[in-house]
């Protein structure tokens, strides 16, 4: 099994020194997956523009989680449910639509409901959504720019799942009480 390398900001190659610092300084600590993507100073440094651009967008709190959380359940990330997990709680999103999206149980309303079957199919279909449900997603209340945000909000966990099941980054201490597998799915 190929061991991917956990990089300090010691070990990091030169262009993600300061990268793993700004990790370091938002987090107050490095992230496992960071600590991984520093391997690749252009991948860690796409990641964290993808992250920043897409908390940007017109999305709340809870819409941003539930497109990532979508895609981390859907794509079986081991790492990003429990992260993503505690970070909904630090953004102070219902336990609810956590343990919803956690679960693939029903949410609380229509909208975010709508949200997340767009996202998924945006992910199953590889971007080629029916016409029919891409006019689903915008009865729902949702916009154009919120169609391609969701692109956007997929580019970076893309980044993210995939590095993790190739490195099978350990779960961040803090994070370790949200475990999370797709076996825990509720039945």
């Amino acid at each position: 099994m190929t061991e991917f390398t956990r990089h300090t900001t010691e070990t990091a190659p030169e262009e993600s020194k300061p990268l793993l610092a700004k990790s370091e300084a938002g987090f107050g600590r490095i992230p496992g997956l960071h600590a991984i993507m520093a391997e690749s100073p252009q991948l860690l440094e796409g990641y964290q523009a993808l992250h920043k651009l897409f908390t940007e967008t017109t999305f709340d709190k809870d819409e941003l989680t539930v497109v990532w959380q979508t895609i981390n359940v859907e794509n079986a990330c081991t790492y990003c449910v429990p992260a993503h997990t505690g970070i909904a709680k630090s953004m102070g999103v219902d336990d609810a639509i956590t343990e919803a999206l956690r679960n693939e149980t029903p949410l609380p309303n229509a909208r975010l409901e709508a949200l997340r079957d767009f996202t998924l199919k945006l992910v199953r279909d590889r971007g080629f959504v029916a016409d029919a449900d891409l006019e689903a997603f915008l009865a729902a209340g949702f916009t154009q720019r919120n169609v391609l945000d969701v692109v956007l909000g997929y580019a970076q966990k893309v980044m993210s799942n995939y590095t993790n099941h190739l490195a099978k980054t350990p779960v961040d201490k803090p994070f370790e009480k949200f475990a999370w597998s797709r076996t825990d799915k509720a039945a």
